[in-house]
């Protein structure tokens, strides 16, 4: 079957297309027939190497997948052949990427897709939509009327975090770089979106919360962003962060407002090969969000084919993209 591989790691290193032998699927283990995935910022830092994470040879990346399965390993018994399905199930050391036509993949990091997505829609919601639960659910437990401030509210993981902390019940505001950001994140349920660019955090702190800061910050974009974070939090408050390997910030901040900083590494299940199951979960959690119509994934207008791999990372390092972007495995 065909897929795309890497034939060594670096910054901007070409994708190639190859045939890739096709195996059963072990215990535990499905072949998922891949429909579609998306580009994470993960995929392009494992991609540059920044991250010692990437699969063996051949390496073929790609963490979100959408697909039909199309057969069933010893002892899996949670899907059939045929059944639709999603996850973050892939695409780093010791598992199966999504930039191919086939995909093995551990049954406990699937869920059955949404019925109201699209196969291309289903692609986009898995890692983020994982990720925004990991970081408002399971560490920060937002509260029903409590205020949250998204950073990013447009982005590929802000735009899951907005939507799934109006799904809790809190009054969600989000920072945005543009006019155009802030009508999304409006139009996806944030109550305020601050330009950021325009206001420095001591402003908008003041101003949104008459000086008392955020019970709950979600720090999606990391580097300068994560002091910002630090300083909105508010006294006894919870700061849950995604990205935090290249900061070193003073925790001054924190320790004066006696707060507290998480920080969400959504892959850990994959690479240490435990509490899988706690994704699939999670997953079956977000398509019924997702077909009660409280979640949708926001897709970037560009489409790319599985041969088109290389310019669909470009894109997304651009900066350019608006919402996720996909590409199709399974296309007409």
């Amino acid at each position: 079957m065909k897929a795309m591989r890497l034939a060594a790691l670096g910054d901007d290193q070409p994708f190639e297309l190859f045939d890739k032998d096709e195996r059963a699927p072990g215990p535990g283990e499905v072949a998922i027939a891949v429909h579609a995935t998306s580009v994470n910022p993960v995929d392009t830092k494992i991609r540059a190497g920044a991250a010692a994470i990437a699969p063996e040879d051949p390496i073929v990346l790609g963490c979100d997948v959408a697909g039909v399965i199309e057969a069933v390993g010893p002892g899996a018994a949670r899907f059939n052949v045929g059944d639709r399905v999603f996850g973050c199930a892939g695409g780093v050391k010791g598992r199966d990427g999504a930039y191919a036509e086939r995909m093995i993949a551990d049954e406990r990091l699937l869920a059955p897709a949404p019925s109201s997505l699209s196969m291309r829609e289903a692609a986009a919601l898995p890692l983020v939509g994982i990720t925004a639960w990991e970081a408002l659910v399971d560490r920060a437990a937002v509260q029903p009327g409590e205020t949250v401030l998204v950073h990013g509210g447009a982005g590929g993981v802000g735009h899951m975090g907005v939507q799934l902390g109006k799904a809790l019940g809190a009054i969600v505001h989000t920072t945005v770089s543009s006019d155009e950001k802030a009508e999304i994140a409006m139009s996806l349920g944030a109550d305020r979106a601050i330009r950021y660019k325009e206001k420095s955090v001591a402003d908008y702190v003041a101003e949104e919360t008459g000086g008392a800061g955020y019970p709950v910050v979600f720090d999606t974009a990391g580097g300068p962003t994560l002091p910002a974070s630090l300083e909105a939090v508010a006294i006894n408050g919870r700061v849950s962060a995604i990205v935090s390997m290249d900061s070193a910030p003073d925790l001054t901040p924190l320790h004066v407002k006696n707060a507290a900083l998480h920080v969400v590494f959504m892959l850990i299940p994959m690479l240490t090969d435990s509490g899988l199951e706690r994704h699939g979960a999670i997953l079956e959690r977000l398509a019924r969000l997702t077909d009660a119509g409280r979640l949708r994934p926001l897709l970037d207008k560009r489409r790319f084919k599985l041969e088109e791999v290389s310019a669909a990372h470009a894109h997304l390092k651009s900066g350019d993209a608006v919402g996720k972007v996909v590409i199709d495995v399974m296309h007409k």
